[in-house]
């Protein structure tokens, strides 16, 4: 004879497979979030890969303006070193003296394009 169950136990499902309990929507809504964000970052990385290796373009930014400002412990030797601008001096007739430079000070060069 074949065992006989209670209707209310056979109409029972697993509760861990049924999607009507809030927490398993929101859990499902944030993966699906998430897998939308992440496919749309990794696109963008690969576009701007491929946009530069197409171009040839050099995407560093150089090491000086046009504009510069003076920093701490800097003189206008490094300053010609690190920019690649000899003629500092020549640029800037309001340095009076090469050996009188202190920070925050605002002087013109033209930074080299190697």
């Amino acid at each position: 004879m074949t065992p006989s169950y209670s209707s209310a136990a056979s109409r029972r499902r697993n509760p861990s497979t049924r999607m009507d309990d809030p927490t398993s929507w929101t859990c499902f809504a944030v993966v699906i979030i998430s897998l939308i964000f992440l496919s749309s970052t990794v696109g963008d990385n690969y576009n701007t890969f491929d946009m530069a290796a197409s171009t040839g373009r050099n995407m560093k930014k150089p090491p000086c303006d046009e504009i510069y400002v003076v920093g701490e412990g800097e003189t206008l030797h490094t300053i010609s070193d690190k920019c690649g601008d000899a003629f500092i001096i020549e640029r800037n007739p309001h340095i009076h003296d090469p050996d009188d430079v202190f920070p925050g000070l605002v002087i013109k060069i033209n930074p080299s394009r190697d």
